[in-house]
């Protein structure tokens, strides 16, 4: 055996051991999303102080409308403070928020990012609230959401994640988008609750003790993904994220496939970067101090999105059972084809389990014919992860 064909033997071998794990991994936590049980109903013990944070990049096409939605909470009006933090809006849509009962902090950056925008708005707040609630700014909650997270604080939890849903469902990508959020919900936050890990925060319709979270986020400074990078030292230092399935936040799905990939791009550099970062602190919590929840999130960082899980194991499958048939005899591949078929069985397993029935009808049919599209097109972001991190990229919403 000759030096070239042994390293293709070896990545081979360090293929399918990739995929088969993340194989595994998905259908684990799709099984215990199926599994997780109903909550009892409870009545709050106290009514905290929340701070309703929404940034906003040039939103000016829906800022309006979320800032006027969220002040219809069945909460106490004076136990809640719609926040709008506007960076570069235009000066009209300044003017019609100022006349809503909400604060308006207007903020201004050479380089625009979430985390600035925040840590500028809290410099600013007075310290009197109990919880940061951070939404997007297209989010909308349903008008009992601050109530339940409210809720979850009484049960002793200082994280919560709501349940991020689809707004709009009006194109195919749209549809693949709500498809590909859910998968997420089932898998990475109501699986993981069912199994005592943690959930999975998600960027928006997410809350925190307003203390511990003005403090973390000083220490925050990235461009892209700051929730991975508060996730991931929230679970190093042993908190719980709990997961609230029946807390609705409607979020605005992406409309093309121009705006899915620049979305992709960003979310993949951030996992890379962050499982780099964090990969050996992961390795020495989990064996110094058993904090599996850590761990966990940190592989997640490389495990791979499941657009691209279903797209690649199908590719592979398929062409391992080719070589099978066509040459039947031969010693291509040292990894039998029906190997590879029961990954792909798995993951195929898995997101059956995980995606909600809902979905299941002709217009998700129509919308997975485009499945193939968005795919190539994440696949090619793999290549176009330079600097997608360095600069920040913004998601225009209500177009």
């Amino acid at each position: 055996m000759n030096i070239i064909t042994l390293i293709l033997h070896i990545l081979e071998y360090v293929l399918y051991i990739y995929f088969a794990i993340a194989a595994i991994y998905v259908l684990i936590f799709a099984i215990g999303s199926v599994f997780s049980g109903k909550k009892k109903l409870v009545v709050a013990k106290q009514f905290r102080k929340v701070a309703v944070l929404i940034p906003g990049y040039k939103e000016d096409a829906v800022i309006v409308e979320v800032a006027q939605e969220a002040l219809k909470q069945v909460y106490p009006t004076d136990k809640y403070d719609v926040i709008i933090i506007a960076d570069s809006f235009q000066p009209q849509t300044i003017a019609k928020l100022k006349q809503l009962p909400i604060k308006v902090i207007e903020v201004s950056f050479d380089k625009s990012t979430k985390s600035k925008a925040l840590n500028k708005a809290m410099a600013q707040l007075p310290n009197d609230y109990d919880i940061a609630l951070i939404l997007d700014a297209d989010n909308i909650m349903a008008t009992d959401f601050i109530s339940k997270i409210n809720i979850a604080f009484d049960a002793g939890f200082q994280v919560v994640q709501g349940h991020r849903v689809a707004k709009n469902t009006n194109t195919a990508f749209a549809i693949l988008d709500a498809v590909s959020e859910e998968l997420n919900n089932s898998i990475f936050r109501k699986g993981h609750r069912a199994l005592g890990l943690s959930s999975a925060l998600i960027g928006s319709g997410m809350a925190f003790d307003y203390q511990q979270f003005k403090k973390r986020m000083t220490e925050i400074h990235a461009i892209g993904g700051f929730d991975k990078e508060l996730e991931l030292t929230l679970l190093r230092d042993g908190y719980t994220i709990e997961y609230l399935k029946d807390a609705l936040v409607f979020d605005e799905k992406v409309q093309k496939i121009e705006v899915f990939e620049n979305q992709r791009k960003r979310w993949l550099s951030a996992q890379f970067i962050y499982f780099g970062r964090f990969f050996f602190s992961g390795v020495k919590h989990l064996v110094l101090k058993g904090n599996i929840d850590f761990f966990d999130k940190v592989y997640q960082m490389v495990s791979p999105p499941r657009v691209l899980l279903i797209g690649l194991t199908t590719i592979i499958s398929a062409i391992y059972t080719a070589l099978h048939f066509i040459f039947p005899d031969s010693n291509l591949a040292l990894i039998s084809y029906s190997s590879w078929l029961l990954v792909w069985g798995a993951v195929v397993m898995a997101f059956i389990l995980a995606i909600p029935k809902n979905f299941y009808n002709y217009q998700t049919f129509k919308a997975l014919l485009t499945l193939p599209k968005a795919f190539f097109s994440m696949f090619a972001s793999l290549f176009k992860l330079k600097g997608a991190n360095k600069k920040f990229i913004h998601t225009q919403h209500g177009v």
